[in-house]
């Protein structure tokens, strides 16, 4: 089958968009895929692993990337990108299948008659992954990104989730019906990482080092990490509770609040984006990993926590995380300061309580393999190319 998938970016960009994009790539290739990755974040074409990397970067100055500065209109430049480059590969030897994440809809102008099946995997959408409008500029881009969702979801032959809770609220979300064939399809981990997750020795001597991977955004539960960290702070400052550390990946020294107190502020440090190899020394040297999401579609911090072993602290709030952490983790009440302080104490404190959730994550570990990623997509894609053939 020859299939093209359309990223934002893709590694060595330091991005969970860009890492799935490679994990469902190179599982295809593997599959006997002919596997073609179209991104925006570069120029020219690269052979990486068996898929065929082509960059469709817009020219600085040249009038698409002009229209990218216009408010609400604007988000239109990308899916034109990126319709011009599938639709010129496909001129010259025709894809079976086209895929495209639904975030900012890239493929938002493709799966018309004579384009190729689309399918959309559906990953955080742009409404829940921002604050408040502030401005009519603000809303006109917000009501732009999400027309041009709605647009690709519904020119969509074939959709895929990555967890059954996560499919329903989508389904609700976009207003897909029972026609459209809808897989649950979890991710898997790159090889490489797995192989120095089996390695990574777990230190259960010195103070806790907690570890934050992913954006300092509400969704994500940074405001009240942060001040869930600046209370255990004063403790370990008091006396009264244990000393520990937390570093930020992923959150530059900008993002940090002003109002940070001194205590919590010296037991911080913001790294910034980093690439995958900084990414797994950063979880090999971790305790605890924080990620108290209000929501996640799939949670990839999740299992790359749990494939270290190290203990991972979730919030009962997602979905996701009962779905997959659960088993294998700690899970606050909700996504508050008090919920958060309260799970993270007895973590902070104990390296036997450590040490046993460590066991829980690994038996936990290693539900989803590259092999199960390839075999149900490839499954949804010959039900989407069914439907789209059928329309």
């Amino acid at each position: 089958m020859r299939c093209c998938l359309l990223a934002w970016d893709y590694p060595p960009s330091p991005s969970g968009l860009s890492t799935a994009a490679r994990e469902i790539a190179e599982s295809l290739a593997a599959a006997g895929c002919d596997m073609t990755v179209v991104t925006l974040d570069r120029v020219g074409v690269q052979q990486e692993r068996g898929v065929r990397v082509i960059g469709a970067a817009m020219d600085k100055g040249a009038p698409l990337a002009r229209l990218r500065l216009w408010g609400g209109i604007g988000h239109l430049a990308a899916p034109v990108a990126f319709r011009r480059a599938v639709r010129a590969l496909h001129r010259e030897r025709p894809f079976d299948i086209v895929e495209a994440t639904n975030w900012y809809a890239p493929a938002a102008l493709l799966g018309r008659p004579g384009d190729a099946p689309l399918v959309s995997r559906i990953s955080t959408p742009a409404a829940y992954s921002r604050t408040e409008a502030q401005g009519l500029r603000e809303r006109l881009d917000n009501l732009a990104a999400d027309r041009l969702e709605h647009r690709q979801i519904a020119r969509s032959s074939g959709l895929i989730s990555n967890s059954a809770v996560h499919a329903r609220g989508m389904e609700s979300h976009y207003g897909i019906g029972n026609s459209v064939p809808h897989a649950v399809i979890g991710l898997s981990l790159p090889p490489e990482f797995l192989a120095v997750a089996a390695d990574a020795p777990f230190d259960t001597d010195g103070p806790a080092r907690i570890l934050f991977v992913g954006r300092a955004e509400e969704r994500k539960g940074f405001a009240e990490l942060l001040a869930a960290v600046e209370r255990l702070a004063e403790e370990a400052e008091t006396g009264s509770g244990a000393e520990f550390s937390l570093r930020l990946l992923g959150v530059s020294e900008t993002d940090l609040p002003d109002g940070l107190s001194p205590a919590a502020r010296a037991r911080t440090e913001a790294l910034g984006r980093q690439p995958q190899e900084r990414l797994m020394r950063e979880y090999a040297s971790a305790r605890i990993v924080a990620a108290p999401s209000r929501y996640e579609s799939f949670g990839l911090v999740y299992q790359e926590a749990m494939a270290f072993g190290r203990v991972i602290l979730a919030s009962a709030t997602d979905s996701s995380a009962r779905d997959f952490v659960a088993d294998g983790g700690v899970l606050a009440d909700e996504t508050s300061v008090d919920a958060i302080t309260d799970a993270l104490r007895p973590l902070i404190a104990s390296a036997d309580l450590r040490k046993h959730h460590r066991e829980r994550a690994l038996k936990a570990a290693g539900r989803f393999t590259r092999q199960s990623l390839a075999q149900e997509t490839l499954d949804l894609y010959r039900a989407a190319i069914a439907r789209h053939q059928g329309r």
